[in-house]
């Protein structure tokens, strides 16, 4: 199991990552560990200043905007 942090303050686009991090592992039938990261603190541990960001299995693989849906799934597959 993939563990997925979606790091953010809760805007729109947070969420929408949050949804393609979702469906994009449904698509690619992997059993994921979503949770939303919403604490400032947190979020600086990870070195984020600019959000939504993505964090798989420990690593920092995106931040700042939508992440293309392509890219999403090549993540989630390495």
């Amino acid at each position: 199991m993939k563990d997925i942090k979606v790091l953010g303050p809760g805007c729109k686009r947070c969420q929408t990552t949050e949804d393609m991090v979702k469906t994009a592992a449904s698509d690619l039938g992997l059993d994921v560990a979503v949770e939303k990261v919403t604490d400032y603190a947190e979020m600086a541990k990870y070195g984020i200043v600019s959000t939504p960001g993505i964090v798989i299995d420990g690593k920092v693989v995106h931040s700042g905007g939508l992440p293309k849906e392509e890219d999403l799934k090549r993540w989630l597959n390495a």
